[in-house]
């Protein structure tokens, strides 16, 4: 018989909830005080575990950006090559963004209100993994294994392409008249963005 999961610590349940009202309120709006009334302790305790909210926001937006680090590091691990490498990045990157769409608006109001530590720790967490994607598209191209384009320009394209339908979900439903957050919506965005980009860069 499965043993039960171990249930999240007191930490942790700090941080989930934290994303949360991060994520739909932004940083400014959000209080510690309905952070601790959500997660059932008193401030007090909170700050026993976090000491103000820009240390709190500080280690959701760490977190929640590390499990992306980790998502792109599993999808580029081992010798691959061609457009296969990009599709498979792509797909992971799809399936990270609809999993997680409070990472999607977390991303979102960073890049919007500028937050606290966006041109700072995200930067030097992220750019490495930036220049090593161009890299690697610069390498496939340089062997004809993929169109040549800028390849900084194509990682944002694809980047853009996959992050944009999720954060504008509320209004691309108005234009499309369902719910763009539908498995059959998400899918067929998911295999439209693929197979576009496939015809642009696949040799």
């Amino acid at each position: 018989m499965a043993l039960p999961s171990a249930l999240p610590s007191t930490k942790e349940l700090i941080v989930s909830v934290a994303l949360r009202r991060f994520a739909e309120n932004g940083y400014a709006a959000t209080s510690l005080t309905d952070i601790a009334a959500d997660v059932g302790i008193k401030k007090p305790s909170l700050l026993h575990h976090f000491p103000s909210k820009e240390a709190l926001y500080r280690a959701v937006v760490m977190e929640s950006f590390a499990d992306w680090v980790d998502l792109v590091e599993e999808a580029t691990s081992g010798p691959r090559e061609g457009w296969g490498q990009v599709e498979r990045v792509m797909r992971a990157a799809f399936r990270f963004f609809e999993e997680h769409p409070e990472f999607v608006q977390l991303v979102r109001r960073e890049a919007l209100d500028g937050g606290p530590i966006l041109q700072q720790e995200l930067t030097t967490l992220l750019r490495p993994l930036f220049d090593r994607g161009a890299a690697f598209l610069q390498r496939e191209m340089d062997a004809g294994r993929l169109r040549r384009y800028d390849s900084r320009q194509l990682l944002l394209t694809g980047y853009g392409a996959v992050l944009s339908y999720l954060s504008d979900a509320p209004l691309i439903g108005g234009l499309l008249g369902g719910d763009p957050r539908s498995e059959a919506a998400l899918a067929e965005r998911r295999e439209h963005v693929i197979a576009i980009l496939k015809a642009a860069v696949a040799v």
